[in-house]
């Protein structure tokens, strides 16, 4: 069975600052890109191309010199495609116990080497969590088509 779950645990340094003294949004973002590419080449035993990232929501600011952990896992997989929800924490060295920062779901899909899309494990839920995941990945998966619709007419704008 692959591993549908990654967790990945560093310090925020000194270049990952921003304006306000903080980590910077985009630093963020690259840790989420990792652990979901991490999770999903992971899953799939190939290489993984982002075909989406939604919803980012940075609920609090990280520090410079936190413990960080991204936790990176499968919630729904299509027949080339993988959802993966990432949630971000942070700690004081001298605390304990982590406080969420940041959550998104990033759509990845399996490869060849000729970046031709390949079929991925089926993933199967088997927790009542993991149910309550699947279904709203699904549910992201309305609204994504929803969002595309509305955008249609933008796509074709020079």
């Amino acid at each position: 069975m692959p591993n549908k779950s990654i967790v990945f645990q560093f310090i925020s340094e000194p270049t990952d600052v921003n304006y306000g003294g903080n980590v910077h949004g985009g630093s963020v973002m690259k840790w989420i890109d990792q652990a979901g590419y991490a999770c999903a080449s992971a899953w799939s035993g190939s290489y993984a191309v982002t075909v989406y990232v939604g919803g980012i929501r940075f609920y609090k600011p990280i520090k410079i010199g936190q413990i960080v952990k991204v936790e990176a896992h499968v919630i729904y997989t299509g027949s080339t495609s993988m959802h993966i929800a990432i949630n971000v924490f942070s700690r004081n060295l001298k605390s304990f116990e982590f406080e969420k920062k940041t959550h998104c779901i990033i759509v990845f899909v399996a490869v060849d080497d000729d970046g031709k899309s390949v079929k991925v494990p089926k993933w199967v839920p088997e927790t009542e969590e993991e149910k309550q995941q699947e279904i709203y990945a699904k549910k992201l998966v309305e609204l994504r088509k929803q969002i595309e619709d509305e955008m249609k007419p933008f796509f074709t704008r020079s």
